[in-house]
C-alpha cells in the first residue's frame, strides 16, 4: 500500500492566505472609522464636560463674568489632568461657552 502524505496541498494554502487578506482589508477601514468616531465622541464629551464646570461655576460666583481653565482647576470645578486635556483637544472657553476649535 502507498501512504498518502497528510497535510495542505500549495492551491489550498494560497486560498487560504487569499482569503484572510480579503477579511483584512475589509476590517482595517472599519477599525479606522470606528477610531475616528470614538476620538469625535470623546471631543463631544469632553466639551460637554467643561461646560458643565463653566456653567457651575458661574452659578456659584454669579459676580464673575470670566472664567478660565486656572480659575476652574484652582476651585476644583476641574482636575489639573481635565484641564490638560482639555487644552490638548483645542477646547476654548469663549465668554462662558466651551468651545471645540476645529482641528
Amino acid at each position: 500500500m502507498i501512504k498518502r502524505r497528510q497535510g495542505f496541498t500549495l492551491v489550498e494554502m494560497t486560498i487560504v492566505l487569499f482569503i484572510i487578506s480579503l477579511l483584512i482589508l475589509i476590517i482595517l477601514p472599519n477599525l479606522n472609522n470606528q477610531r475616528k468616531r470614538a476620538n469625535q465622541i470623546h471631543g463631544h464629551a469632553m466639551v460637554t464636560v467643561v461646560q458643565g464646570q463653566v456653567t457651575a461655576y458661574l452659578e456659584d460666583h454669579p459676580g464673575h463674568h470670566y472664567v478660565d481653565y486656572a480659575a476652574l482647576t484652582q476651585e476644583k470645578y476641574l482636575t489639573a489632568d481635565q484641564a490638560k486635556r482639555a487644552q490638548e483637544e483645542h477646547i476654548k472657553i469663549v465668554e462662558d461657552r466651551a468651545v471645540a476649535d476645529a482641528k
